[in-house]
């Protein structure tokens, strides 16, 4: 009966724990970068979440859609698209929602426009559909709001993209 361990198994054996331990960390470095990745994201999108929610709240309760360029205070369609969309509030204040490099912004009236969304979230593209916004068409005002985005940098890069459709509240009549 052997007494010890000869030195070829014992350099055996700490070879196998290195290896061993070398596989575990990388797992768990790994759990831990997914982990912060998937916080990052969440956090995001929470963000993203408000904004919008918000912007649909204040359209679906709106009035006189005009998406893109001209006097915002007249109804206008816009079937391709555009980064700028105005309506009349529930309390007759006019509101703007405009796409402004990387982030999404809002003026209330005359005023200034401020971002609604966080530094952290990139919008990559921002873009409303409006039908119906005149009156004697047959259709429902809606607006469909378009938003791609990304957030993080390198491997913890995640793109998004976000649908909403809004339909106005009041009666189109």
């Amino acid at each position: 009966m052997k007494k010890g361990f000869t030195l070829i198994e014992l350099m055996v054996a700490i070879s196998i724990f290195i290896i061993v331990m070398t596989v575990s960390m990388g797992a768990i470095l790994n759990v831990f970068d997914a982990n912060r990745k998937s916080r990052s994201l969440k956090t995001v999108l929470n963000n993203l979440n408000l904004a919008v929610e918000s912007m649909s709240k204040e359209m679906r309760f709106g009035k006189n859609y005009h998406c893109g360029s001209g006097t915002l205070t007249v109804p206008q369609n816009c079937s391709g698209g555009d980064t700028l969309m105005s309506f009349l509030s529930s309390d007759d204040i006019q509101i703007t929602y405009q796409f402004n490099s990387q982030s999404i912004e809002k003026r209330v009236g005359s005023g200034d426009f401020i971002a609604v969304t966080a530094p952290e979230i990139v919008i990559d593209d921002l873009t409303f559909y409006t039908l119906g916004a005149g009156t004697g068409d047959t259709l429902h005002p809606k607006v469909l709001i378009k938003i791609k985005s990304h957030s993080g940098v390198n491997k913890g890069l995640s793109n998004f993209v976000l649908e909403t459709l809004v339909s106005q509240r009041t009666l189109d009549i």
